[in-house]
Parts: C-alpha cells; structure tokens; sequence
C-alpha cells in the first residue's frame, strides 16, 4: 500500500502536467441536481439512487451465493470497540456523512484527497529541480499560492497526514498492523501501475472514490453518478487483471 500510496502520488502529479489539457477537450457543462431539481427532489432522486444500488448488490449476492454475508459479532463491546472495531456499517456510515458536512464547514470545500497528493508530488518534483510552478496548473491563483506556501497550509494535505496516521493507529489497535518487508516484484509492479492511474485518473476526473464520489454524490453533482459506473467497469477490467500479476489466490478466499 505504501508504494501505492507512492505511485499514487507521481500519477497526480503528472495529472496536474496534463489536465490543463483536458480541460480544452468537448466537455458537458456542470450539473448540479439540486440545481436542476430543486433540493428536496435531488436528494429523493440520490436517495433513490443509493437504494437501487443496495437493492442491486443483494439481489446478485443472494443469486451468487445464496445469501448475504453477515459480519461476525466482536468479542469486544463498549470503548473497547471503538477503539478496535468493528465499527457497526450504519454507525460508521453516519460518522462519514456527519464528519463530511464538518469539512464543509471548517475547509468551505467537501472531503478530498487527491489535491493533497499532487501537492506533495509537485513539492517534490520542485525540491528536485523539476520547474512545476512553471506548469500551467500551477500557475493559477490557488495553486500557486499552495505551491510556495507549507504543505501544513493546505487543508486538504493536513487531512490527508491525518488520514495517513489515523488508520495506522486504528490498524495497530486492531492488532491488524503488519507491514511487509519482501513483495513479489509482479506484486510491486502492480501496485506502481495501479498507484499511477489512481493517481492520474482521480486529478482528472476532480477526486477519487472521495472528492469525486463520495463527495460528488453527497453534493448533488451528476459527475458523482459518472464516476462510479465508470470506477465499477474498471475495476471489473481490474480484477480480470490480477492473474496477470500473480494476484488471483483472492478469489480462493
């Protein structure tokens, strides 16, 4: 994960090289269903959404397999599992939506990540002697005031250190931190492709399974939608991949 997380990082910086790019390519205007709707029919029309989508999953679990799988009950209760999980889904899905509503407050934008990532990229890449401010993207206002100013400034990076040591913490209250030293190099290898075009493809799509997902669904942006029937083609396109990368024993488990 952390040379995925590396990977990742090279990807959005070279989005950041190429998305001016894309801009300039035929494109549809913003839409915003609360806009175009009004809010209360938005969020049925998202609600409803949401439910087809759930409906969907089980009814293709109960073909596959009979039946739903159910989540083993802890063996811890109370603060104890809070502290080492697992969280109930309902519970933690609510956090999620209270937490990003909160971050629309403090930061005046919803949860992101991959602007964090091209930051640090593109600090590196500078620290190198890579001549990123002379990048378009990172010529405009906001950008380059990131640029010049400490990754500590940005919101979005500060959340993304957080991100990065929360989980450590709550793997290692788990008891599920295990870091591993020795990988196989196709393993490697597909890791650093993956990292790239996560990397890549969240810059030009404005966020990943977050920014543009989870955030874009959340705000009423029709790209949301986009995002995740494109994201579901290619992680099917991804898992029929894995054999090649000697990654297929998951489908044993």
């Amino acid at each position: 994960m952390l040379v995925t997380l590396a990977f990742f990082i090279v990807g959005a910086l070279l989005g950041t090289a190429h998305l001016p790019f894309w801009l300039t390519q035929p494109s549809l205007p913003a839409i915003s269903l609360g806009t175009s709707l009004g809010v209360p029919l938005a969020l049925l029309v998202t609600l409803a959404g949401l439910a087809a989508v759930a409906l969907i999953t089980v009814v293709v679990e109960r073909r596959k397999h009979g039946s739903l799988e159910t989540i083993k009950a802890p063996n811890v209760h109370g603060w104890a599992r809070l502290l080492r999980g697992p969280w109930p889904l309902v519970g933690a899905g609510l956090a999620l939506a209270g937490l990003n509503v909160f971050t629309l407050l403090v930061a005046g934008h919803p949860w992101s990540i991959t602007y964090g990532f091209g930051l640090w990229g593109a600090k590196i890449a500078q620290a190198v002697g890579v001549p990123v401010d002379t990048w378009e993207f990172w010529t405009w206002p906001a950008q380059a005031q990131a640029l010049k100013a400490s990754v500590l400034a940005d919101t979005t990076s500060v959340m993304d250190f957080g991100l990065i040591l929360g989980a450590a913490l709550a793997a290692g209250l788990a008891g599920k931190f295990a870091p591993k030293a020795a990988l196989p190099i196709l393993s490697l290898l597909a890791a650093a492709l993956g990292g790239i075009l996560m990397g890549y493809g969240a810059r030009l799509s404005f966020g990943c399974n977050i920014g543009a997902l989870f955030s874009g669904i959340a705000s009423g942006s029709l790209h949301g939608w986009l995002w995740f029937a494109a994201a579901f083609v290619g992680s099917l396109g991804g898992i029929f991949l894995r054999p090649v990368f000697g990654l297929d024993g998951f489908k044993q488990k």
